[in-house]
């Protein structure tokens, strides 16, 4: 491959190699190997170790009140085959990856090979780089995509957002205060606030103690997403 070209894509990669060979193999598809230039299987298969290590310890340490299960339907919405495409193309690898005549007509390539060629480009980066280049680049380019998982999981749970959100900016849980109590006892209204640390949010109102909690932590996270940098509010608000 044209040393111009793969500049290129370590300009989209946001990554200068070492050994500019390690990316060569990278986008380099069975159709087009040679003796002296081998194909990306053997890197695919160390990239998805390095990918699914990333993504675990990401989760393990964003989302810590969350089980086993909880965690592995995450990570195996975030590491299957569309969302690597999706990545893939995002970086433009399928403008950059070798492949052979026969693999495809048209240059619209399938999302099967563009995820193997992501996991490839992840393991070079990792052999060239080591671990932090590689988890870096996976993050870059994943977290967001976890944040859209997360986002469909608890389109309405305000209050699990809010702790996912503070737990990780903050280090602190959130917590709520019934404030006021109206109404007799088969129709009650509450009104509560949502607590951050030192500060109060809200208040929520609602016809259960629950209900108010819930609109008390979307107040919350509205005023926190509006304060922090964009990628914050992919929390879902």
């Amino acid at each position: 491959m044209d040393r111009s070209k793969l500049a290129e894509c370590e300009g989209y990669l946001g990554y200068r190699f070492a050994r500019l060979e390690r990316l060569e193999q990278a986008l380099t598809h069975a159709s087009t190997k040679t003796p002296d230039h081998p194909s990306n299987e053997r890197l695919e298969f160390l990239g998805d170790s390095v990918l699914g290590l990333v993504i675990s310890h990401y989760l393990y340490a964003l989302f810590p009140d969350h089980p086993e299960g909880q965690l592995t339907k995450i990570k195996s919405v975030v590491v299957s085959t569309p969302t690597l495409a999706r990545a893939s193309r995002a970086c433009r690898l399928d403008h950059f990856m070798s492949v052979g005549k026969g693999v495809t007509a048209t240059r619209v390539l399938p999302d099967s090979l563009l995820a193997d060629v992501f996991e490839a480009v992840v393991a070079a980066l990792y052999i060239d780089g080591g671990l932090e280049e590689a988890r870096a680049f996976v993050l870059r380019h994943l977290e967001s995509e976890i944040a859209r998982v997360v986002r469909n999981r608890h389109a309405k749970n305000y209050k699990s957002l809010l702790q996912h959100l503070t737990q990780r900016t903050f280090a602190e849980t959130p917590r709520y205060r019934v404030v006021a109590e109206q109404g007799p006892d088969h129709h009650k209204k509450f009104r509560v606030m949502a607590q951050v640390g030192d500060r109060e949010f809200g208040p929520g109102l609602g016809n259960s103690k629950k209900e108010a909690e819930q609109r008390a932590a979307r107040k919350a996270l509205l005023d926190l997403c509006r304060e922090s940098r964009p990628a914050e509010s992919a929390s879902g608000v």
